[in-house]
């Protein structure tokens, strides 16, 4: 189990330690969403991730059939976001405290990278999305 917050930690969530994939995504919306170069996402479905405190605080943004993005209200921190029709979650590795035994292992949107940011490891790179 890993446990997770956001930067003002009024919303605190855990985790199921049981990632399905995990990826470095650098789409021109995770450089803006997070002010990186690029995101680290751990995608799991969304039954394993549980708001333990703060619930109340959670701001759902951009909800429609196939999810939505969850942040707090307070701080605007990024957790995660409900994707594939809502049946999966994309969290966002950073906000965790512990470590995931499923790290990043690819690269996805690497034609629309930052052009100031360069890749240095040898994980596989995707224009877009994997085959």
């Amino acid at each position: 189990m890993l446990s997770g917050s956001c930067y003002c930690g009024a919303v605190q969530f855990e985790v199921d330690d049981a990632f399905s994939y995990a990826f470095y995504c650098h789409c021109s919306r995770c450089r803006r969403r997070t002010g990186a170069a690029c995101a680290a996402i751990g995608g799991i479905e969304i039954d394993k991730v549980r708001v333990t405190a703060g619930s109340e605080l959670l701001l759902r943004l951009g909800e429609s059939e196939n999810g939505y993005r969850c942040l707090c209200k307070q701080c605007c921190s990024p957790l995660y976001d409900v994707v594939r029709g809502q049946a999966f979650a994309h969290v966002q590795l950073g906000a965790l405290d512990g470590v995931p035994a499923k790290r990043p292992d690819h690269h996805i949107h690497v034609a629309s990278m930052a052009a100031w940011h360069q890749i240095t490891d040898s994980y596989p790179r995707f224009d877009e999305f994997p085959p």
